[in-house]
């Protein structure tokens, strides 16, 4: 039998077109039901600093109306610590932060933060929430990883994306191995791999392939592919691409 390779959908987007014109409509907490009705193995929310998406009410809401598990990405602050410890949510995914980025870019640098993440971690850690830290699949990013005793890594894939979609065939590959041998570092070393940032269907099937990844967050594209499609449908079609990727695993 296949170990299942887990679904996390980030229903952020929802949210900013929500907030283009206020009010309630569209509902981020009716789209991670309708989400987990389709295939979804858990549900992901960033509460940034601007609110410019997610609210604090949304992830109360999500605690404590969706059926499956809760990962709220934040910026490792004392604002954001306290939230995370207040709500309770099965996991936090700790990533950086800029006001001026569009979206994440590049990952944590857990190396130079350290002594921050380094708190933060033990306090998410003694309360019985699961910490993963948004990383680049560096040899130095992963092991620090370990020495904060985060249990978790998530690997940043939008590089490896970015130059599929640009056709630069050199740095893809270049990418990959990257992400391939970290991969295989981090399961090596005792921690959790997942993986995000710009997957699409046929992405999302390639690195399905890879034994070490247990679980994949997806969110911009799929919300984009809903616009035509449907949220249930596009979910549909991210779960079969990922399931035919995970049977290559074990082929």
């Amino acid at each position: 039998m296949r170990p299942h390779l887990r679904l996390g959908v980030n229903i952020d987007h929802i949210a900013t077109i929500r907030n283009a014109r206020g009010g309630r409509h569209p509902d981020p907490v009716r789209a991670a039901k309708l989400a987990i009705e389709a295939g979804a193995d858990g549900i992901t929310a960033h509460l940034r600093e601007d609110r410019r998406h997610i609210r604090d009410d949304d992830i109360a809401r999500l605690k404590a109306e969706i059926s499956k598990p809760l990962n709220l990405e934040i910026a490792a602050t004392v604002e954001m610590t306290a939230i995370a410890l207040k709500i309770k949510p099965h996991a936090v995914c700790l990533v950086p932060e800029r006001r001026t980025e569009r979206t994440t870019e590049g990952g944590l640098d857990a190396v130079a933060a350290g002594a921050m993440l380094a708190q933060t971690i033990a306090q998410l850690n003694a309360a019985g929430i699961r910490v993963s830290l948004f990383i680049t699949a560096d040899q130095a990013q992963i092991r620090q990883a370990v020495a904060l005793a985060a249990p978790v890594i998530e690997i940043h894939t939008g590089a490896w994306c970015e130059a599929l979609a640009h056709g630069d065939k050199s740095a893809a590959a270049a990418e990959w191995q990257r992400i391939c041998a970290g991969a295989k570092l981090a399961k090596s070393l005792g921690l959790e791999v997942h993986a995000g940032h710009g997957l699409d269907y046929a992405s999302a099937e390639a690195i399905a392939a890879l034994p070490e990844i247990v679980e994949l967050n997806i969110g911009h594209f799929l919300i984009g592919e809903a616009a035509f499609v449907g949220l249930s449908e596009t979910i549909k079609r991210m779960r079969a691409a990922m399931d035919r990727g995970r049977a290559k695993a074990h082929a």
